[in-house]
């Protein structure tokens, strides 16, 4: 007998809440292995191959790749336990289906729980008694008269689904079918058939059913142009603008008044080129945390230009000897983890629900890094334990495998403060925007040669501004002015940093 499991897009890192499909690594009708990676997916921090927790045959996967997935939906169904003739799962009346809903199917094979949430174990000892589906009544084989079957959930169990349109409606149970691949009809984008007004609306996003609703469309009326009739957000947004050319309002729901059509001129009108860009994967993800950082951190920003001469001289007489060379990057993150040893008060977060101060005994410290994808912050680990050579290293690393698109998410994450070198772009200054939930941001701007009164004369010296964001919540502008001072002394006195190591 064969039972028929979900596999659900897992919890992927920590505040990652949807992942895009980029590609996928199997088809329906392949033999996967416990722990084998089936689909790649971008989430807003990197590229992650997600290995599939049951070993089986994919019988059905969901969403084509392009497509944006919250996490929590289904990803694919893997067909497992005793197979018949031919390697296939043994699937008819009475055997997968039917043993799924009497939860009478063989347990899966064990993972190794390779991702945060997932992963099997041992079949449970006793399992909740689940009420088997009811088979649909007869009617001739064809796309219109699709079989009721019970749809597993992610931790193996079967289950009969019902959809959410069904459930708003109070209309009778309806299975949930798959989206499988296949190619489209002849007529190229999938038509509903004429029984479909009846049954589950092809619509995965609660991002689309949300916009339908509250532009009052009734979203039984569209077709849709994704992979089998699939509703997608541009389908929408093409009826309001087509709705809204034509000056008439959508459909409004029950109880709900009916709303006025925008102005042509709010929804992009047929004379004027304009496009549109998804605010989703890296650019969504830096959107919201610029967004949240802005309304909930009350930041300051204080600056001051420093005489980088002698740190460079410094630099240069380092590189000169045996050895890996030593980065800009790296003396500066050098500095910086001193200055919050002398200034711990910027080494910290704000937790707003215990109206605390979290103050870290530890510096993992980001830096900015711009890639073909967008712009990252990678975290290296216990900067303050590490010197000049193996900051160094570990600046090299990480930036090549943010341009590579293969950082982790725990390279992503856990920063207590950020190092940003916007100089690399040719800019002197900037008002860095704080990383949340960080509490400072030092920025740092291009050294080059300027004007400079030197021991009383003027000279041409290498000049740099310096800049510090922090949360005024942590600290007032006495802390951050010494921070920004300390800094400034040993970028331009390296030497006093001896004082300290």
């Amino acid at each position: 007998m064969a039972q028929v499991l979900e596999f659900k897009l897992p919890d992927l890192g920590e505040g990652l809440t949807e992942a895009e499909i980029v590609r996928w690594l199997v088809e329906v009708g392949d033999v996967v292995a416990v722990d084998q990676p089936v689909v790649e997916v971008e989430t807003a921090k990197a590229m992650v191959e997600v290995p599939c927790p049951y070993g089986g045959v994919v019988t059905a996967r969901f969403g084509a790749e392009g497509t944006e997935l919250p996490v929590g939906a289904p990803l694919l169904t893997v067909a497992v336990g005793e197979t018949a003739e031919g390697g296939r799962p043994a699937t008819g009346p009475g055997t997968a289906d039917g043993e799924a809903a009497r939860g009478q199917g063989p347990a899966a094979e064990g993972s190794g729980n390779v991702l945060v949430g997932y992963g099997t174990s041992e079949a449970p000892a006793r399992r909740r008694r689940i009420r088997p589906a009811q088979p649909a009544p007869a009617a001739p084989a064809g796309p219109s008269a699709p079989a009721a079957f019970a749809a597993p959930s992610a931790n193996g169990r079967p289950r009969t689904v019902e959809t959410r349109d069904t459930r708003d409606t109070r209309a009778a149970d309806a299975p949930q079918q798959p989206e499988r691949t296949g190619t489209p009809g002849a007529g190229g984008t999938p038509s509903r058939t004429a029984g479909a007004a009846d049954g589950p609306v092809p619509v995965i996003s609660p991002l689309v059913r949300r916009l339908a609703r509250q532009n009052g469309l009734d979203l039984r009326e569209m077709t849709g142009s994704g992979p089998d009739g699939l509703i997608l957000r541009a389908d929408v947004e093409y009826a309001l603008r087509a709705a809204a050319a034509q000056g008439r309002t959508g459909t409004g729901t029950a109880g709900e008044p009916r709303t006025q059509a925008a102005p042509a001129t709010d929804l992009a009108p047929a004379d004027r080129a304009v496009t549109r860009i998804a605010l989703k994967g890296i650019r969504g993800a830096v959107a919201d945390k610029l967004s949240r950082s802005r309304s909930e951190i009350p930041d300051a920003t204080c600056w001051v230009d420093a005489d980088a001469t002698e740190l460079m001289r410094a630099r240069a007489a380092m590189n000169a000897a045996d050895g890996p060379k030593i980065s800009v990057l790296a003396l500066l993150a050098r500095i910086c983890t001193a200055a919050l040893a002398r200034f711990p008060e910027l080494n910290a977060s704000v937790d707003t629900q215990a109206r605390e101060i979290v103050q870290y005994a530890d510096v993992h410290l980001g830096f900015a890094a711009q890639t073909d994808r967008g712009l990252v912050v990678p975290v290296v680990r216990d900067a303050h334990a590490r010197d000049a050579e193996s900051l160094t290293a570990e600046f090299a690393r990480l930036t090549e495998s943010a341009r590579a698109g293969t950082l982790t998410p725990a390279e992503l994450t856990g920063g207590t403060f950020t190092l940003n070198n916007y100089g690399v772009f040719g800019v002197d200054g900037s008002t860095p925007i704080v990383n949340h939930p960080e509490a400072a941001m030092l920025g740092v701007g291009r050294i080059v040669p300027k004007p400079w009164v030197h021991e009383g004369e003027l000279a041409v010296r290498q000049v740099v501004q310096l800049s510090l964001t922090f949360d005024h919540r942590v600290c007032d502008g006495g802390t951050a002015g010494g921070f920004l001072r300390y800094v400034a002394d040993c970028v331009e006195q390296p030497a006093v940093l001896l004082r300290t190591l």
